[in-house]
């Protein structure tokens, strides 16, 4: 069985770096508190952390 990611955005995208509210979208992640669940690989890995300060994550 695949791994999975649970991702909730826990802060406010407005007033960041413009290039982290575009990885919040690629995340599928619009709302504060919404949470998404994707697959864990080195490419969602790789936007976690570029937002790791945005969101939490449960595995």
């Amino acid at each position: 069985m695949e791994k999975k990611l649970k991702i909730t955005l826990v802060k406010s995208r407005f007033g960041r770096v413009p290039k982290h509210g575009r990885t919040l979208s690629a995340l599928g992640l619009r709302k504060i508190n919404q949470v998404v669940v994707k697959p864990d690989n080195p490419q969602t890995r790789g936007m976690v952390k570029q937002v790791d300060y945005l969101v939490k994550v449960v595995e």
